[in-house]
């Protein structure tokens, strides 16, 4: 359970100073942060408060969406809030096509071309991109990388310590290359982090809210958190999980059952 990570976003409307203390008291260690609300507490105040309570920033979610004009110094100031926060990983979700565009094979170029440009700022800044493959659903508005393998690829030209990639169950358990891209990402030292959340149907309309909760669904979670170890991986599980009914929990209620469901389908 040393591992055990709570997402920000998992717990959506917790107020960060109750989210850190709900998570002392539980004894959690880990936090992944999100930018929106680190910025409405206040970067500098965000920083502290988790320092002072003892409790490791696991991941900064997110920069990327590079189909955005000014998507390379928004990434910058991404990545300088990572730093700041002490968060080893920035997460990056790469962006779909731009509005308008059908240039699929220009849009993963793009993704390629940031990478070059924002990786030896990252470096500079001790922070770790780690690009997201997200499922191929969301390949026209949010994602262009759908696979780990493609993730992988991207990553290649740049140094394991400045480019990772994040293994998601959410987004992955569909591949049936996976559990090998994991094995091929583990050799090549690329794997940042590790996130889990569960696949239901029906997917609710919109479906970014439709993360299920950990054993709800059809993804084999050990199987993946077995692959990930096997692959060389020791380092935080986030447990990432977009759901409404999750979120109208009261915080604490949330993470109990999140903790619950982590031991008993995760570990």
């Amino acid at each position: 359970m040393e591992r055990f990570s709570l997402n920000q976003w998992t717990t959506r409307y917790w107020p960060l100073p109750d989210l850190v203390a709900g998570c002392v008291a539980a004894g959690v260690a880990g936090v992944g942060l999100w930018r929106e609300p680190v910025a409405e507490h206040g970067l500098a105040r965000t920083a502290k408060l988790v320092r002072d309570a003892g409790l490791t920033v696991t991941s900064l979610c997110r920069g990327g969406f590079f189909q955005l004009p000014d998507a390379i110094a928004e990434n910058r100031r991404a990545i300088e809030e990572a730093a700041e926060l002490g968060a080893p990983a920035l997460a990056l979700v790469s962006g779909g096509l731009p509005e308008g565009s059908r240039d699929l094979d220009g849009a993963r170029r793009r993704v390629a071309d940031a990478l070059g440009e924002l990786a030896p700022y990252a470096g500079e800044c001790g922070v770790r991109l780690a690009l997201e493959p997200l499922h191929p659903m969301y390949c026209s508005d949010r994602c262009v990388v759908s696979t780990l393998d493609q993730a992988l690829d991207l990553a290649a030209p740049h140094p394991a310590e400045l480019v990772g990639v994040m293994v998601d169950t959410y987004h992955l358990w569909w591949d049936p290359n996976a559990y090998a891209a994991i094995a091929r990402a583990g050799a090549e030292e690329r794997i940042a982090l590790f996130q889990v959340a569960d696949w239901t149907t029906p997917l609710p309309e919109g479906v970014l809210t439709g993360r299920g909760m950990l054993g709800d669904g059809c993804v084999e979670l050990r199987r993946f958190r077995t692959a990930v170890d096997e692959a060389g991986y020791t380092g935080p599980i986030e447990v990432e999980i977009f759901n409404d009914d999750l979120w109208a929990m009261p915080g604490a209620e949330a993470l109990s059952l999140c903790l619950a469901r982590f031991a008993e389908h995760v570990t």
